[in-house]
Parts: structure tokens; sequence; C-alpha cells
């Protein structure tokens, strides 16, 4: 991709996550890097205008950027798939989520985005970037992925991922168990919507419930 090596990519990728957290410094760029790099990992970088550097501070320029947005974009559909439909340990998902991030064609991951629905945040609640695929809505290769409020009573599902309105509301969910990867079954939706997973049945607004997205199994 952009003819640049994977330790490139995990810089650019780790910029654009200190980015997200209005941090700019060096040191927070490492905090977030998945491998370690010196001043030659980032003389190229410079060298090829994706990054601006002042003393200790870095910067992605608007070609850096694109190149960044692509990779986290990658990293997180690949996290939602490893952890929510290949069923991999919560450990090792963002292990094999770098492997696959430096290898998923592009033409792959618009079918794997379809496929999930076109997510708009990973599984820890990080937005997605948007694809073209996204901004179209493809849907050719059918929508296995719903949101909850689409299930009929007796219907089941695993959660792939939760569109929270807000941070405090998805820490609720998750306080109450209900979570990424757990399998969730209607029990009705009428007057409320109530669910049932594990040993927890909860009873759930609709506007809830339209935040959260299963992998909808077949009956």
């Amino acid at each position: 991709m952009n003819d640049i090596s994977e330790i490139h990519e995990e810089i650019l990728e780790s910029l654009w996550k200190a980015e997200e957290n209005g941090q700019h410094a060096m040191m927070n760029v490492r905090a977030f890097c998945a491998v370690d790099f010196g001043e030659r990992d980032l003389s190229p970088l410079v060298t090829k205008r994706m990054i601006i550097r002042d003393g200790e501070t870095l910067l992605l320029t608007e070609a850096g950027r694109a190149i960044a947005e692509k990779i986290v974009r990658r990293h997180r559909i690949a996290e939602i798939l490893v952890t929510s439909i290949l069923k991999h340990k919560a450990g090792e998902k963002e292990r094999i989520a770098c492997e696959v991030e430096h290898n998923l064609q592009p033409e792959v991951e618009e079918a794997i985005c379809t496929l999930l629905g076109h997510p708009e945040f990973c599984p820890d609640g990080k937005p997605i970037p948007r694809g073209a695929c996204c901004r179209k809505r493809v849907r050719e290769v059918g929508q296995a992925v719903v949101s909850l409020d689409k299930l009929a009573p007796g219907e089941s599902g695993k959660v792939t991922y939760i569109k929270p309105a807000s941070h405090a509301i998805l820490e609720q969910l998750i306080s109450f168990g209900l979570s990424p990867g757990v399998i969730v079954t209607m029990t009705q939706n009428k007057p409320v919507f109530c669910v049932k997973f594990e040993e927890t049945e909860l009873a759930l607004d609709r506007e809830v419930v339209r935040t959260i997205f299963v992998w909808k199994f077949d009956e």
C-alpha cells in the first residue's frame, strides 16, 4: 500500500490515534504504537511529506492522514471480524487485527464492511472511518448484521458492535454484561423490548435497542 513498510504504517496509525486524543508529542505516539521506532524510521515519512516534525511534536500531513485513515479503518473492521465473527478471544484481538490490517485488500475490506452492515464503531467504541462502500450504502454482499430492534421474539444474534448515543450509555450496557461477543435473544418487542443473555434479562428503550447491532443467527 503506497509503497510504505509495515513499520511506517504502524507509525501513521499511531499518529492518527494520538490525534484522536488531542495528543501530538512523540511520547504519546510511541504509547499508541505496536512497534518500537527510531529516528531512521521517522526520516522517510518526513521526506515523503507524510508527517511534519517540530522537535518532539509530530503531525500528519494531508497525504499522511489519508493513508492513516485507511489503516485505522482496516484495523477496526478487523477487530469486529476477529472478536465477533471469527470468535477469537479478546486477548488475541489486537495481535490478529494488526496482522490483518497490513494484508487486507481494498475489495475484501469493502466486502467485509458491507457484510457487517457498515459498522461505525469498533468493539471498543472508537469510530471507524467511512469508506466508499459506506457512503454508497452498498448492500450486494447481503447484510447479516442488523440492529437489535430488527429481531423478532425468539430470534437470537451475537452482538458485533454498539453505536452509543453517549459513552455513558455504552458503559452502562457493558456494566450489564451486554457487550460485543455476547449472544442475545429477543424475548418480546411490545410494549417494550426485552432481551435475554447469559443469566440476565433486560428491558431496553427503543432508542437504545437501535444502537446495538448483532450478527443475526439463521433460524
